[in-house]
């Protein structure tokens, strides 16, 4: 598709304009500074804060996966391939230690962590390009000499004036998931760790300096990978935003009140950027929120109560049972960043399906994740998901609720069942049905705001 044409498509569908006259001006001018910018050779990513949040496969990526036009819903399907084994790992987190996986040598790719957020570590600063992940807390970056790490880009600490190791007999120790101290003596502290279910990591707990846009965190305690394996860790680390103790926001204290929010492009904005904000200034005026809820045995996790979901003006029956919230076996709803679309226990998934396949027209098939997929042309009878969260109704644009098959000719509904392999009371709000959303998380005042946001 020519540029003009595909930038008129995506501002229509923004912006809700129906004529291609009033768009016409916007795209021209749009078209004319993309030119310009070419003709200068001046590098677009290179105007993007330190704060912007890119997906993996965006123009501005550091990384270099494979692009997603024009087969961006296959690139989105492979991504969602991954989303079970995801799911099983939210599932299986605990406070309590965990068990011990043997580390190997491995050869990694991009999987889980579709979002990634520019930061700098040490002093003076080595950009890290770390994903936001908020169902964990510890940060971590794969370091000089790591065995099995993927990215050419590791932290050195020899070259940071203010790195030093942190000893098993320190508070944040004890604080850390997989922890290998010694009863007695003195030794660094060691932890060993998996993620996204299939992959795991050992690293020495440190301490450095942290930048994020204009702000230095000093002493910052996060994990100095020494070796990997798996398929799924972050090629340049990670970046903590859960609840639990080691959390960004648990470390900052009063420097962002325990307050931040992001907006997470589309998949198909290749060349745009979201954004990250930490603290409560700067957040939307008068967003509407539902409460945040507190499972101790899961911290790190932000459960939300989802009471109900409708399919166009049609409330779905559900058991209310499959959807409360139990903090002794960690059923209930969460908003997690890391999985690529919504999954519902196998009983809520199917009375949810069932119902949009009677308000489509057949017949329908499968594609990949998807068992909802039918003749485009018919995506016009398509009816609004309603998430019904208590004192919050979220109604999903379509574009978070449909995604195409890359010749077009298909739509899917894009959600899924929770894998049954494993105790399925888990429910995950996932990244694409937020995309062009403000997410507020608000720890103090146990609240998650969402409000509309172009955040291409």
């Amino acid at each position: 598709m020519h540029t003009q044409s595909r930038i008129l498509v995506v501002l229509r569908r923004r912006v809700g304009m129906d004529t291609t006259a009033a768009l016409k001006p916007i795209v021209m001018l749009l078209f004319a500074l993309l030119l310009t910018t070419a003709a200068e050779g001046v590098d677009p990513c290179a105007t993007h804060d330190d704060l912007s949040i890119m997906h993996v496969y965006g123009r501005c990526s550091p990384f270099d996966p494979p692009k997603p036009e024009p087969t961006w819903a296959n690139t989105v399907l492979d991504m969602a391939s991954k989303d079970p084994a995801r799911v099983r790992y939210l599932s299986a987190l605990a406070a309590e230690k965990a068990v011990a996986v043997p580390i190997a040598p491995g050869q990694q790719v991009i999987g889980v962590g579709n979002y990634v957020v520019r930061v700098k570590l040490g002093t003076p600063g080595q950009t890290m390009y770390m994903v936001l992940d908020t169902s964990n807390d510890a940060a971590w970056a794969p370091c000089a000499g790591c065995t099995g790490c993927s990215s050419s880009t590791v932290f050195t600490p020899n070259s940071s004036t203010t790195y030093a190791p942190l000893d098993c007999s320190l508070p944040q120790c004890t604080q850390v998931r997989g922890l290998q101290c010694p009863t007695t003596g003195s030794a660094s502290c060691f932890f060993n760790q998996t993620y996204g279910g299939d992959s795991s990591f050992a690293a020495t707990l440190v301490r450095d300096s942290l930048t994020l846009g204009t702000d230095v965190v000093p002493n910052y305690a996060f994990g100095c990978i020494s070796s990997t394996s798996g398929r799924s860790l972050p090629p340049q680390g990670l970046l903590g935003l859960g609840r639990g103790a080691m959390s960004l926001l648990s470390q900052t204290g009063p420097l962002y009140s325990g307050v931040f929010s992001y907006c997470l492009p589309s998949f198909k904005s290749y060349y745009f950027s979201g954004s990250l904000k930490l603290g409560p200034a700067g957040q939307p005026k008068g967003i509407r929120t539902t409460p945040l809820l507190k499972n101790p045995h899961r911290p790190s996790l932000y459960y939300v109560n989802l009471t109900a979901i409708s399919v166009g003006a049609v409330l779905v029956r559900v058991d209310p049972a499959l959807l409360a919230f139990n903090p002794a076996t960690g059923a209930g709803t969460i908003v997690d960043s890391g999985t690529v679309i919504t999954r519902f226990i196998q009983p809520v998934y199917e009375a949810v399906r069932d119902e949009f396949r009677k308000q489509v027209h057949g017949p329908f098939s499968s594609l990949g994740a998807f068992d909802t997929c039918f003749a485009a042309t018919s995506e016009a009878s398509s009816p609004v998901v309603t998430f019904h969260f208590q004192e919050l109704d979220l109604r999903l644009p379509m574009e978070n609720t449909l995604i195409h098959s890359s010749a077009g000719s298909l739509a899917c509904l894009a959600m899924a069942a929770a894998p049954n392999n494993v105790n399925s009371v888990l429910n995950v709000i996932a990244n694409l049905q937020q995309q062009n959303l403000r997410i507020l998380f608000d720890t103090i005042n146990s609240r998650l705001g969402i409000a509309r946001e172009l955040c291409n």
